[in-house]
């Protein structure tokens, strides 16, 4: 017997952006061996992919998925493998809980909740190998591990709101490098989120230059809310320079502000984004609040919405950010998720009117009273016309690749976590014609495996880890949508990671082959 799997008749569409073409697959083990015409082959399990295309499986480096995976008792755990996503990296947003004791690691806990939601996880970590522990026999998918930021700040300076001091940021340096021991490919960071949202651009660059020593990616949800994204990006592009790091910057679109930015970036660093190409982002509901009325944490807005005065102050804010003119980030908030099950599927406006209530009482009241977190979606302006458009500028930009920002809890959910990837090839690909169908999965495979030092995913080459998709090209379709988003997608007939079948007939296997890949390490 030549393989123990054998893909047969499919159309192979490789992930490089080369051309598909007709070509058989041998796996063994956890291995590709070999790609070719293999007529007269054998083995243990030979499955027929004739009108269908064979690509590697999807890397998502921008997913909140992570709690899930390693939580059995998540139904959603499977989301982003039945869109064919095989691997995940951890902490988005530098979201992390680790290498911290369990009474710090409880507090960045209760502020990322909105982000994972609840699980029956020990919070006992360490060092990142405690962590990264946690995903052994436990996860569908493969894990790529980031540096958390959040987690790298508060164990050296808490909820701290200003600039470090020198002995901080060597505190920070050494458990950066720590992590990136620990195979981590990037610093990642959520420059509008606690407590990252205070670190100086001195920090961000001297924690770079430790990623850097790695072959490390600078990646950052960068700073929208203090600075405003003309000026973040540049914040951005001034770190890459002076650290001399690669950098990504997340959930972003090519748009008449962005184009000319991506453009002056090019000049200067190396640089790449990511896009989930849907019209709504998904965050906390306090992320309408100043920076300044965030420090501390949930624990700080809490204390600072007991103070009458404080709390008026918040009020007017919150009513003049809801009631202002739309724009491309904080247009129509809409609850899919509450601690009291309140309010779902409502509009802030809407929530606000049911009660009697003017928008700014309104809100101040349910940030204190759905404590500690009401996850929203933020639906953008303009038609649907306008964002087909961005997308398909979006698509075609050669830096772009394609991530979620997908969370897996709660009583709702955005569609994102559950239709991104499915979307890109129907929307991205047969509907707008923004890219080919090998350039769209170049930007879901290879182009995000390059990128972050993936070394042997992301391609479908002899001596690659056997992670791989199986989908029809004229039936593949996300599926979620905003009334019910946690509808699977069709048209993947199965998902194969380390080897082992984990989909099959739009169903998952049960099977759990995932593994922590080290690629730095």
């Amino acid at each position: 017997m030549d393989f123990d799997v054998l893909i047969r008749n499919g159309q192979v569409v490789d992930g490089s952006g080369a051309p598909g073409r007709r070509a058989d697959v041998g796996i063994r083990g956890d291995r590709i061996v070999a790609v070719d015409r293999l007529d007269g082959a054998t083995a243990g399990e030979v499955i027929d992919a004739a009108g269908l295309v064979v690509a590697p499986g999807f890397i998502d480096v921008h997913v909140h998925s992570e709690v899930a995976l390693a939580d059995p008792s998540n139904p959603y755990r499977y989301g982003s493998v039945l869109q064919g996503v095989t691997t995940h990296l951890t902490a988005p947003d530098g979201f992390g809980w680790a290498p911290l004791s369990p009474a710090q690691a409880e507090q960045l806990w209760q502020f990322t909740l909105f982000s994972h939601g609840r699980a029956d996880l020990a919070l006992d970590w360490p060092t990142p190998e405690d962590y990264l522990a946690i995903f052994a026999g436990r996860t569908p998918v493969n894990v790529v591990p980031q540096v958390p930021h959040c987690a790298v700040r508060f164990g050296a300076m808490g909820w701290a709101a200003r600039p470090a001091t020198d002995d901080e940021l060597d505190q920070m340096r050494r458990t950066t490098r720590q992590w990136m021991e620990a195979g981590a490919t990037c610093l990642c960071l959520g420059l509008d989120y606690q407590p990252s949202a205070f670190a100086d651009t001195r920090e961000l660059i001297e924690l770079s230059k430790v990623a850097a020593e790695y072959g490390g990616v600078y990646a950052a949800h960068i700073r929208y809310n203090l600075l405003g994204s003309a000026a973040a990006w540049r914040e951005t592009v001034e770190v890459g320079r002076q650290a001399d790091i690669p950098v990504h910057v997340s959930h972003e679109f090519v748009t008449d502000a962005t184009e000319p930015l991506l453009e002056e970036a090019a000049g200067v660093c190396d640089l790449t984004f990511e896009s989930y190409l849907y019209p709504a982002g998904c965050t906390h509901l306090a992320l309408l609040l100043p920076e300044w009325a965030q420090a501390g944490g949930p624990e700080g807005i809490r204390e600072r919405l007991r103070d009458p005065a404080t709390r008026a102050t918040l009020r007017d804010t919150l009513q003049q950010v809801l009631n202002g003119p739309s724009d491309e980030r904080h247009a129509r908030p809409v609850f899919v998720d509450t601690q009291s099950g309140r309010y779902i599927g409502m509009s802030v406006a809407e929530a606000a009117a049911s009660e009697g209530e003017a928008v700014g009482d309104f809100a101040v009241r349910v940030l204190e009273e759905e404590f500690p977190y009401a996850l929203m979606v933020y639906h953008h302006g303009g038609t649907p016309e306008k964002h087909r458009e961005k997308a398909r500028r979006t698509l075609r930009h050669p830096r772009m690749m394609v991530a979620s920002d997908g969370m897996y809890h709660g009583r709702s959910a955005h569609p994102r976590a559950f239709g991104c990837f499915a979307q890109a090839l129907r929307l991205g690909v047969r509907e707008l014609d923004a890219v080919s169908l090998e350039g769209a999965v170049h930007k879901m495979s290879g182009f995000p495996a390059e990128r972050f030092r993936i070394k042997d995913r992301g391609l479908l080459r002899p001596g690659f880890g056997a992670d791989v998709v199986i989908f029809n090209p004229d039936t593949v379709a996300d599926c979620a949508t905003w009334e019910e988003p946690r509808l699977t997608p069709v048209g993947i007939a199965r998902v194969i990671v380390n080897g082992e079948t984990v989909v099959a007939g739009g169903e998952p296997t049960g099977a759990l082959p995932g593994r922590v890949l080290r690629p730095l390490a």
